[in-house]
């Protein structure tokens, strides 16, 4: 599995820390660390939701992905050879009268999270030998719930997709994909669990992974098809995905969710969404009997926007599961790829986001850490109002410079390195200084690339309903750090969201003179709070700092109009004692009142950057 050994030294010291923490196996009467989406799964969603289950749990504590991957595949091998006859919740399995077997969730979960633990300690005593795949893509990652009563998007991201599947034999594979629900999220969690895994299970995935691609929609679709009837489910998802293998590139699209590359600079159209203004789609849904009508846009028999589409079975044969694929050889010249749902590409056109992401990476010297954030704002402050996901994978290292067009660059460059070394002769002979200072050009000494990822599998948080997910997926290769006077797991910075008591919804601060890191108002003006000791201090002092307490209490009282500081104050301390308990207690060494710790107080953003995305939490978790 370690392809070194200060690799190897990296995923022990993990191992060690994991069963430190997890305490396992679970007990029958014991709560899950996570709880299934669905009641019930058939035999052939084991895989899937096994796979899911243990990169969601792994990825909590940001285990290295290849070391996550590993561990998944390894304890889904021993789920899928177990006996899982006992938990069959009915007895007509037994006597062969079911057509379609089910199994508890919440009982095969626990199984799961047991098999999980017991095989990282087999790993943690005799660690497995495998060839490491080196090449990763530096991946920006932001949803956002926006103005909609729900999320109904979903995402995966897969860098190492060889390890995931055990597959040897294969060049290096990464596997992305973004999933858009429309009437329920059911559809969208089924086909971001399972429709990497039916395209593995294609007989033609070795030789053509574009008809691959296309033969798994179609057997995802059929078979969330058959759960809906069962389950009584009405919705439907779009969904785009990209399958990298070597310097291949493969594209399969159902719906109006798109991908596009920026290739030096410029946008490349990879596929046209399926639309029912589409005169094509249009032709072949009334040729089916059906009709296309405008109703605030153009719509399918008046109901919905989209001519192809995972579900919607009360919709079939006129919504079809047939997907459509392209693929496109790389050359080096590619920058990277944009994919998102119809909430994004309605409002930003292709044009647009490459400046965007341009001018993030101008201003912030080629780091992308905010750069899925810059676009993701700017579909909003454009008006859109749907769910937003965007994903940004990075084909080649953003800080360095593009590759030349032609010959003329490469004349070019020679002509300077030899001006270089002309001027770094006459600086050794004495005649003059060096002028260039020595700074590293293009990203040089910056260590290699790509960095190592861990992914979030199929829209980790999805559990707790957060309205926005965040998702910085390069991570260094050190791994987590050792505490040892505490005997605790101290990570490096999260490629995912944390656990629901350290959940941070603020955004990394903008770099620059003057930026500010402030939390964003929420749907209906109320503060979207920051829960745990995450990110750097905010720009205006906290009431916590204790060198001038004088000097705090006026810049934290000059955020808010004089007329509503009182009311302010005592809705703070309503909060913990009531309308009519209040505590007249000593004060903190800054001045405010020691109940105010309870609910912290609010800051306006001085000086708003454009295109900056500021994370909001809903009204409820349960939305």
């Amino acid at each position: 599995m370690a392809g070194s050994a200060s690799e190897e030294k990296t995923f022990r010291r993990f191992l060690e820390l994991f069963l430190r923490e997890v305490r396992g196996p679970l007990q029958d009467d014991e709560p899950l660390p996570m709880r299934p989406l669905p009641d019930l799964v058939s035999e052939d969603e084991v895989e899937g939701e096994c796979l899911d289950l243990c990169l969601q749990h792994l990825c909590k504590y940001n285990c290295p992905f290849s070391l996550a991957a590993g561990l998944a595949r390894a304890t889904a091998d021993v789920i899928l050879q177990s006996d899982l006859s006992m938990y069959h919740p009915n007895k007509g399995v037994e006597e062969g009268t079911d057509p379609f077997p089910q199994l508890e969730s919440v009982k095969l979960a626990r199984l799961i999270f047991n098999k999980l633990c017991e095989t990282c300690c087999l790993w943690l005593k005799d660690f497995p030998r495998h060839r490491r795949h080196h090449r990763y893509y530096e991946t920006s990652i932001h949803a956002i719930k926006n103005m909609r009563r729900k999320m109904e998007d979903k995402h995966i991201v897969i860098p190492d997709f060889n390890t995931l599947f055990n597959l040897q034999d294969q060049e290096e594979q990464a596997y992305f994909a973004v999933f858009d629900g429309h009437g329920g999220v059911d559809a969208a969690i089924y086909a971001a669990n399972h429709l990497h895994v039916n395209l593995v299970q294609q007989e033609m995935f070795s030789q053509d992974p574009g008809e691959a691609l296309c033969r798994a929609f179609k057997l995802t679709d059929e078979r969330f098809v058959q759960k809906a009837s069962r389950e009584k489910l009405r919705c439907g998802t779009t969904g785009v995905v990209t399958f990298l293998r070597g310097n291949a590139l493969y594209v399969a699209w159902l719906g109006d969710s798109q991908v596009m590359l920026v290739r030096r600079g410029q946008a490349v159209e990879l596929m046209k969404p399926h639309k029912p203004d589409r005169e094509d789609e249009k032709q072949r849904i009334e040729a089916l009997g059906g009709c296309v009508i405008w109703f605030g846009t153009w719509r399918v028999n008046g109901s919905l926007s989209v001519s192809r589409a995972i579900g919607d079975s009360e919709h079939k044969p006129y919504i079809c599961g047939d997907a459509d694929h392209s693929n496109l050889q790389l050359d080096g010249t590619e920058d990277y790829l944009i994919l998102a749902c119809d909430g994004f590409y309605d409002t930003v056109s292709p044009e647009e986001a490459v400046h965007v992401v341009s001018d993030h990476l101008q201003e912030n010297s080629g780091d992308s850490t905010m750069v899925a954030h810059k676009l993701v704002a700017s579909a909003r402050d454009a008006g859109s109002s749907d769910n937003i996901t965007v994903i940004v994978v990075f084909l080649r290292d953003p800080r360095s410079p593009p590759l030349g067009e032609d010959e003329e660059d490469e004349e070019v460059a020679a002509a300077e390195e030899v001006e270089e070394d002309e001027e770094e002769a006459e600086r050794l002979k004495g005649v003059r200084g060096c002028q260039d200072g020595g700074a590293d050009v293009g990203g040089k000494g910056r260590g290699t690339w790509p960095m190592q990822q861990c992914s979030a599998p199929a829209d980790l948080g999805y559990e707790d309903r957060m309205d926005s997910f965040t998702d910085r997926t390069s991570l260094n290769l050190v791994g987590p750090v050792l505490m040892p006077e505490e005997g605790q797991l101290r990570l490096p910075t999260s490629s995912h969201p944390p656990s629901a008591k350290t959940f941070n919804p603020d955004p990394a601060p903008a770099k620059g003179p003057g930026a500010a890191r402030c939390p964003r108002r929420g749907e209906e003006g109320r503060p979207a709070y920051s829960y745990g000791p995450q990110g750097p201090e905010p720009h205006v002092p906290s009431c916590q700092q204790r060198p001038s307490p004088d000097r705090h209490w006026l810049e934290a009282a000059a955020l808010f109009p004089r007329a509503g500081r009182a009311t302010r104050r005592a809705e703070c301390t309503s909060l913990r004692w009531g309308p009519r308990q209040v505590r007249r207690g000593p004060r903190e060494p800054c001045g405010l009142p020691r109940t105010s710790r309870t609910t912290p107080y609010p800051c306006r953003h001085p000086e708003r950057r454009l295109g900056m995305a500021m994370s909001r939490m809903p009204e409820s978790c349960s939305d």
